[in-house]
Protein backbone atom coordinates (compact mmCIF):
# COMPACT_ATOMS: atom_id res chain seq x y z
CA UNK A 1 0.00 0.00 0.00
CA UNK A 2 1.65 3.36 -0.90
CA UNK A 3 1.61 5.99 1.63
CA UNK A 4 -0.85 8.36 0.15
CA UNK A 5 -3.46 5.49 -0.08
CA UNK A 6 -2.66 4.57 3.85
CA UNK A 7 -2.72 7.71 4.90
CA UNK A 8 -6.50 8.01 3.59
CA UNK A 9 -7.40 4.87 5.14
CA UNK A 10 -5.82 5.84 7.96
CA UNK A 11 -7.86 9.05 8.55
CA UNK A 12 -11.25 7.49 7.69
CA UNK A 13 -10.76 4.41 10.02
CA UNK A 14 -9.35 7.09 12.80
CA UNK A 15 -11.61 9.76 12.35
CA UNK A 16 -15.04 6.74 12.70
CA UNK A 17 -13.25 5.84 15.67
CA UNK A 18 -11.99 9.30 17.49
CA UNK A 19 -16.01 9.70 16.81
CA UNK A 20 -16.87 6.98 19.10
CA UNK A 21 -18.28 8.16 22.50
CA UNK A 22 -16.20 6.95 25.20
CA UNK A 23 -13.70 8.03 28.06
CA UNK A 24 -11.53 10.07 25.70
CA UNK A 25 -14.86 12.26 24.56
CA UNK A 26 -16.23 12.03 27.73
CA UNK A 27 -13.40 14.28 29.53
CA UNK A 28 -13.08 16.65 26.88
CA UNK A 29 -16.45 17.34 26.85
CA UNK A 30 -16.65 17.89 30.69
CA UNK A 31 -13.02 19.97 30.46
CA UNK A 32 -14.31 22.08 27.50
CA UNK A 33 -17.80 22.77 29.21
CA UNK A 34 -16.65 22.92 33.13
CA UNK A 35 -13.12 24.33 32.30
CA UNK A 36 -13.32 26.51 28.50
CA UNK A 37 -11.96 25.90 25.44
CA UNK A 38 -8.01 26.15 26.75
CA UNK A 39 -8.78 22.82 28.88
CA UNK A 40 -10.44 21.01 26.21
CA UNK A 41 -7.52 21.39 23.96
CA UNK A 42 -4.90 21.06 26.86
CA UNK A 43 -7.13 17.59 27.22
CA UNK A 44 -6.92 17.07 23.52
CA UNK A 45 -3.67 17.55 23.45
CA UNK A 46 -2.80 14.84 25.77
CA UNK A 47 -4.94 12.53 24.37
CA UNK A 48 -3.14 12.74 21.21
CA UNK A 49 -0.21 12.33 22.57
CA UNK A 50 -1.12 9.49 24.87
CA UNK A 51 -2.05 7.46 21.69
CA UNK A 52 1.90 7.73 20.58
CA UNK A 53 2.38 4.79 23.39
CA UNK A 54 -0.26 2.83 22.03
CA UNK A 55 1.55 3.73 18.68
CA UNK A 56 4.85 2.67 19.47
CA UNK A 57 4.14 -1.05 21.02
CA UNK A 58 2.05 -1.34 18.12
CA UNK A 59 4.92 -0.99 15.98
CA UNK A 60 7.14 -3.34 17.65
CA UNK A 61 4.26 -5.86 17.44
CA UNK A 62 3.39 -6.25 21.55
CA UNK A 63 -0.38 -4.76 20.87
CA UNK A 64 -1.14 -8.21 19.58
CA UNK A 65 0.17 -9.91 22.14
CA UNK A 66 -1.22 -7.82 24.78
CA UNK A 67 -4.49 -8.13 22.92
CA UNK A 68 -4.31 -11.80 23.26
CA UNK A 69 -3.14 -11.68 26.72
CA UNK A 70 -5.75 -12.38 29.23
CA UNK A 71 -3.57 -11.47 31.99
CA UNK A 72 -2.36 -8.15 30.43
CA UNK A 73 -5.37 -7.12 29.18
CA UNK A 74 -6.73 -7.93 32.66
CA UNK A 75 -4.08 -5.71 34.11
CA UNK A 76 -4.89 -2.65 31.68
CA UNK A 77 -8.56 -3.20 32.51
CA UNK A 78 -8.26 -2.60 36.66
CA UNK A 79 -5.70 0.09 36.01
CA UNK A 80 -8.07 1.91 33.41
CA UNK A 81 -11.19 0.88 35.25
CA UNK A 82 -9.80 2.46 38.31
CA UNK A 83 -8.61 5.93 36.73
CA UNK A 84 -12.17 6.26 35.27
CA UNK A 85 -13.92 5.80 38.69
CA UNK A 86 -10.91 8.35 40.45
CA UNK A 87 -11.79 10.70 37.53
CA UNK A 88 -15.27 10.60 38.35
CA UNK A 89 -15.00 10.99 42.02
CA UNK A 90 -13.39 13.96 40.98
CA UNK A 91 -16.23 15.14 39.47
CA UNK A 92 -18.59 14.26 41.36
CA UNK A 93 -17.59 16.15 44.25
CA UNK A 94 -17.03 19.23 42.31
CA UNK A 95 -17.91 22.39 44.68
CA UNK A 96 -19.39 26.06 42.92
CA UNK A 97 -16.83 28.69 42.17
CA UNK A 98 -16.57 31.96 40.95
CA UNK A 99 -15.10 32.73 37.30
CA UNK A 100 -11.84 34.46 38.57
CA UNK A 101 -10.99 31.08 40.75
CA UNK A 102 -11.19 29.22 37.93
CA UNK A 103 -9.62 31.18 35.27
CA UNK A 104 -6.38 31.36 37.66
CA UNK A 105 -6.44 27.51 38.13
CA UNK A 106 -6.45 27.20 34.49
CA UNK A 107 -3.76 29.54 33.48
CA UNK A 108 -1.26 27.94 36.08
CA UNK A 109 1.43 25.32 35.09
CA UNK A 110 0.06 23.13 37.45
CA UNK A 111 -3.30 23.24 35.87
CA UNK A 112 -2.58 22.86 32.23
CA UNK A 113 0.29 20.01 32.75
CA UNK A 114 -2.42 18.21 35.03
CA UNK A 115 -5.14 18.81 31.97
CA UNK A 116 -2.74 17.02 29.70
CA UNK A 117 -1.43 14.89 32.08
CA UNK A 118 -5.54 13.43 32.43
CA UNK A 119 -6.34 13.79 28.83
CA UNK A 120 -2.98 11.44 28.12
CA UNK A 121 -3.73 8.60 31.16
CA UNK A 122 -7.14 8.22 29.74
CA UNK A 123 -5.93 7.26 26.43
CA UNK A 124 -3.06 4.99 27.66
CA UNK A 125 -5.28 3.37 30.26
CA UNK A 126 -8.22 2.63 27.71
CA UNK A 127 -7.99 -1.19 27.50
CA UNK A 128 -9.82 -1.08 24.19
CA UNK A 129 -6.88 0.13 22.80
CA UNK A 130 -4.59 -3.06 22.34
CA UNK A 131 -7.82 -4.58 20.16
CA UNK A 132 -8.22 -1.42 18.10
CA UNK A 133 -4.63 -1.07 17.02
CA UNK A 134 -4.31 -4.36 16.43
CA UNK A 135 -7.13 -4.00 14.23
CA UNK A 136 -5.66 -1.02 12.56
CA UNK A 137 -1.78 -2.62 11.67
CA UNK A 138 -3.53 -5.57 10.22
CA UNK A 139 -6.03 -3.59 7.91
CA UNK A 140 -3.48 -0.20 6.97
CA UNK A 141 0.01 -0.94 8.91
CA UNK A 142 2.50 -3.74 9.14
CA UNK A 143 5.53 -4.02 11.56
CA UNK A 144 7.79 -4.37 8.87
CA UNK A 145 7.12 -1.30 7.33
CA UNK A 146 10.03 0.86 6.68
CA UNK A 147 10.32 3.47 10.21
CA UNK A 148 9.71 6.24 7.98
CA UNK A 149 6.54 5.21 6.76
CA UNK A 150 5.36 3.87 10.40
CA UNK A 151 6.37 7.57 11.98
CA UNK A 152 4.74 9.44 9.06
CA UNK A 153 1.28 7.00 9.97
CA UNK A 154 1.64 7.57 14.05
CA UNK A 155 2.27 11.31 13.79
CA UNK A 156 -0.58 11.11 11.23
CA UNK A 157 -2.89 9.12 13.95
CA UNK A 158 -2.14 11.80 16.66
CA UNK A 159 -3.46 14.77 14.52
CA UNK A 160 -6.57 13.55 13.37
CA UNK A 161 -7.15 13.10 16.94
CA UNK A 162 -6.00 16.18 18.05
CA UNK A 163 -8.04 17.45 14.97
CA UNK A 164 -11.56 16.02 15.91
CA UNK A 165 -11.47 16.82 19.31
CA UNK A 166 -10.48 20.46 18.39
CA UNK A 167 -13.81 20.46 16.18
CA UNK A 168 -15.47 18.81 19.57
CA UNK A 169 -14.00 22.25 21.46
CA UNK A 170 -14.59 24.59 19.13
CA UNK A 171 -18.06 23.47 18.60
CA UNK A 172 -18.72 23.27 22.47
CA UNK A 173 -16.85 27.18 22.91
CA UNK A 174 -19.46 28.54 20.89
CA UNK A 175 -20.70 31.54 22.87
CA UNK A 176 -24.44 30.31 21.99
CA UNK A 177 -23.74 26.83 23.70
CA UNK A 178 -21.20 27.54 26.48
CA UNK A 179 -23.04 30.67 27.78
CA UNK A 180 -25.71 27.86 28.65
CA UNK A 181 -23.37 25.62 30.50
CA UNK A 182 -21.18 28.82 32.36
CA UNK A 183 -23.03 28.96 35.82
CA UNK A 184 -23.68 25.05 35.95
CA UNK A 185 -19.70 24.28 35.76
CA UNK A 186 -19.92 22.09 39.22
CA UNK A 187 -22.69 20.43 38.25
CA UNK A 188 -21.34 19.77 35.00
CA UNK A 189 -18.26 18.33 36.53
CA UNK A 190 -20.75 16.43 38.78
CA UNK A 191 -22.99 14.88 35.26
CA UNK A 192 -19.47 14.11 33.87
CA UNK A 193 -18.23 12.46 36.66
CA UNK A 194 -21.01 10.42 36.90
CA UNK A 195 -20.62 9.21 33.82
CA UNK A 196 -16.96 8.80 34.28
CA UNK A 197 -18.38 6.29 37.17
CA UNK A 198 -20.39 4.63 34.74
CA UNK A 199 -17.42 4.09 31.91
CA UNK A 200 -15.28 2.87 35.28
CA UNK A 201 -17.42 0.32 35.83
CA UNK A 202 -18.60 -0.81 32.33
CA UNK A 203 -15.04 -1.99 31.89
CA UNK A 204 -14.30 -3.02 35.46
CA UNK A 205 -16.98 -5.54 35.04
CA UNK A 206 -16.62 -6.62 30.83
CA UNK A 207 -15.39 -9.87 31.06
CA UNK A 208 -11.98 -10.56 29.11
CA UNK A 209 -12.72 -13.13 26.29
Amino acid sequence: MDLLHGIVLITLIHLLAAASPGPDFVLVTQQTLARGKKSGFLCSLGIALGLSIHIIYSSFGLAAIIANSTSGLWIIKILGGTYLLYLGYKGLRSKPQNAADAESRIASRESWMKTISMGFWCNVLNPKAPIYFVALFTVVLSPDMPLYQLAIYGIWIMLVQFFWFSLVVMFLSQPAINAQFKKLGHWIDRLFGGAMVLLGLKVLSTKIN
